[in-house]
């Protein structure tokens, strides 16, 4: 049996290195080099539940909680998706010759066949 604590300072979504670095080459591609924001929030999808987005926006909304990831890139995130998300990590992983955001969600518990869409309890 493990028990595990709530720590509400612990940031509730966590990019790593590799993460950080593609959202950086994005960014320069869209010609956007000033500081960045990329919003995190879920949406209804799919057969599972809740589908990711992730978008670069110019501002923030309204009660989004801020994580600043580096001096440049900032993280929105959703007040409404925190509990869907608290404790991801955002990886980039390279499948072949592709590489692709990947959500490492520990509240996952069923994920649809295709990949769009997540459940949770």
């Amino acid at each position: 049996m493990t028990v595990s604590t709530f720590d509400p300072t612990a940031q509730p979504v966590t990019v790593t290195d590799k993460a950080l670095r593609f959202f950086h080459r994005n960014a320069e591609q869209q010609g956007q080099n000033d500081e960045q924001l990329i919003r995190l929030s879920v949406r209804t999808s799919g057969c599972s539940g809740y589908a990711y987005v992730l978008d670069f926006v110019d501002q923030a909304q309204d009660k989004d909680e801020l994580i600043e990831l580096d001096a440049t890139l900032t993280l929105a995130l959703d007040p409404e998706a925190v509990t869907v998300l608290r404790g991801t990590e955002i990886d980039l992983v390279t499948e072949g010759l592709n590489q692709t955001i990947k959500f490492n969600n520990p509240n996952v518990v069923g994920e649809c066949g295709c990949g769009e869409s997540f459940s949770v309890n």
